[in-house]
């Protein structure tokens, strides 16, 4: 239980109201015992009435009245401490949720490179549940009825040792049965987690992606993937079951086979005379009070196993290394005139080269291009240039302060992007242009979707500013996701600018629109583009090729145009495919 003990220590906030459940269970643990006792002396005066010895009514009322006072008191004690227990569940779930949203919002960019999102989520879901519902279920279960059964031992012993000897050793028995059955029970446990954390993973991604499942007609394969997957799980179920059932069987044969011993000890006890008929009363009510806990004992166990579990995979991610704090300060003053350079840069990921030796620099107001084959190592100096990664070797000089000196918040406050896959919400239009800004009223959001020529067809919109556009902006066309886009960076009015591939996936016509509303956003900043199509690049003052992760030329395009080289080769391409094409179709311009 090392994990469970983990979280726990982790809730340190949460400790004063664990203490007060705990003293109400307590309480409430000892109160259960007070009925079955008093119900010994009630008997007790009764037989001696019937017997014909003096029985005293006044009494016998008095000890019905505490019975009943006990009864009331320890059901009231039991609903305080459960729906404080309840409270403590929710309190912890939150806590807990908030706990892990923080890690994975400071994680590094690597991880996420690595994992699927929806495998994240999944453990996310059912660390927290397993969790909230173990601790729910220890605070208005586990733990009243342990306490009850140390209690109801006691008592047996100060009645009838031999009895309490028994009903003692059915509980190591029963446990470790239980713990057999259990321990067999997680070891399939972590086969069944891997495969629902592919299955959920699969899911999103194809939910995510129906279009292209679609388009491929892929429907019936994504089918027999995730129910190949769902047949695995239930293989594995059934053998948990029938585990679990043998187990049972031994369980509950040692339970007849103590409580026939005991019964056989109070009947003959109570026959000779050695147990009043209101201590055999109250031995068998005991007896039975701890038969509760054992028929749960098994259910604890799985509790216990699935939440050691489920805290394992929590802790996994929670003790991942975060490289970043959101809450960190940072001066939200934008940097006037700002330059980057490269200075013998290189980085790899998992050992793999990417990047060796990379050197230039963007002066103030400099519109540079990256250019090269497709994995050249384009992205990847975005990436760095956005702190996402470290670099390997070399650094990275924003206005002539080292990178390694800035906190990520500061840099990325002063860049704006737009990226090659449209990066939007599942929110509305607002709340998309002014994600990142500082509440922009309305005027500076429709001024910002104005500048990027995409305030005609956003009031055009059947709720204007507060349609919902659906999950990555579904609703809208390539060209007028790509425009808002635009309206958000330009709200944001950082000194520099990230196009990344802004205008790949559009049409001329959208490419014409994006690339007018692209003029307007980088006017007065230092902007850096990565494109393939060299319409969009040509009036940039300097061109930097990448070639094998390294630099191989730079300059401005007219020079490199003129030059040998991956540049010139890629533009000849280009010119050759649109001549083909002209020809093809018989126009001449």
């Amino acid at each position: 239980m090392k994990n469970i003990f983990k979280i726990i220590a982790l809730s340190k906030p949460l400790h004063p109201l664990l203490y007060i459940i705990a003293v109400l269970i307590l309480v409430s643990s000892l109160l259960e015992l007070v009925t079955p006792i008093l119900s010994k002396f009630i008997v007790d005066e009764i037989v001696a009435k019937v017997s014909g010895h003096a029985g005293d009514i006044n009494k016998l009322i008095v000890l019905l009245a505490l019975s009943f006072v006990a009864s009331l008191a320890g059901i009231a004690l039991s609903g305080v401490s459960e729906r404080l227990g309840d409270h403590f569940a929710g309190k912890l779930r939150q806590f807990l949720t908030e706990k892990f949203y923080t890690k994975v919002l400071t994680l590094p960019q690597s991880y996420f490179d690595g994992e699927i999102s929806g495998k994240i989520i999944n453990q996310l879901s059912r660390g927290i549940f397993v969790i909230q519902n173990f601790l729910n279920t220890s605070t208005n279960f586990i733990l009243p009825t342990f306490l009850q059964s140390i209690f109801t031992i006691i008592v047996l012993a100060y009645y009838n040792i031999p009895t309490a000897l028994f009903v003692a050793a059915l509980f190591p028995i029963y446990l470790s049965l239980s713990y057999y059955s259990t321990k067999k029970w997680g070891k399939y446990e972590v086969e069944k987690n891997e495969l629902e954390d592919i299955s959920r993973g699969r899911i999103q991604e194809v939910v995510s992606n129906i279009k292209l499942v679609k388009s491929f007609n892929n429907e019936k394969t994504e089918f027999k993937f995730i129910s190949s997957k769902l047949g695995r799980i239930n293989q594995i179920f059934a053998v948990q079951s029938r585990n679990f059932h043998i187990f049972d069987f031994a369980r509950n044969l040692s339970l007849i086979l103590i409580l026939l011993m005991v019964n056989v000890i109070v009947f003959i006890s109570t026959f000779n005379g050695s147990l009043t008929i209101g201590e055999m009363v109250l031995i068998l009510q005991l007896v039975a009070q701890a038969r509760r806990p054992l028929f749960a004992m098994s259910f604890i166990l799985t509790q216990i196993q699935q939440a050691e579990n489920g805290a394992k995979e929590f802790l996994e991610i929670l003790e991942s290394e975060s490289n970043e704090d959101f809450d960190e300060k940072y001066s939200t003053v934008k940097i006037q005139n700002p330059t980057i350079e490269f200075r013998s840069l290189s980085f790899s990921y998992a050992k793999d080269p990417v990047l060796a030796d990379v050197s230039f620099k963007i002066n103030k107001g400099e519109k540079i291009a990256l250019v090269g084959e497709s994995g050249a190592g384009k992205s990847t100096i975005v990436s760095l240039i956005l702190k996402f990664y470290q670099p390997t070797k070399g650094e990275i000089f924003l206005k002539n302060k080292a990178y390694s000196d800035l906190s990520p918040k500061y840099i990325r406050n002063n860049i704006a992007l737009v990226f090659q896959e449209n990066e939007l919400l599942s929110s509305t239009v607002k709340e998309n242009v002014a994600y990142g800004a500082n509440n922009p009223t309305d005027a500076q959001i429709k001024a910002a979707l104005k500048k990027a020529n995409a305030y005609d067809f956003v009031m055009k919109l059947p709720e204007g500013l507060e349609t919902n556009i659906g999950e990555r902006g579904i609703k809208l066309s390539g060209g007028q996701k790509q425009r808002v886009q635009i309206a958000r960076a330009i709200l944001k009015d950082a000194p520099i600018l990230i196009l990344d591939e802004a205008t790949s996936s559009l049409d001329a016509k959208s490419e014409r629109q994006v690339q007018d509303a692209l003029e307007n956003l980088m006017k007065d900043r230092l902007v850096i583009i990565i494109a393939h199509r060299f319409s969009t690049i040509q009036n940039v003052d300097k061109v930097v090729v990448i070639e094998d992760g390294k630099v191989a030329a730079q300059g401005n395009p007219k020079e490199l145009s003129t030059k040998p080289g991956i540049y010139s080769d890629l533009l000849h391409y280009q010119i050759e495919g649109n001549r083909k094409l002209l020809k093809e179709f018989e126009i001449t311009g």
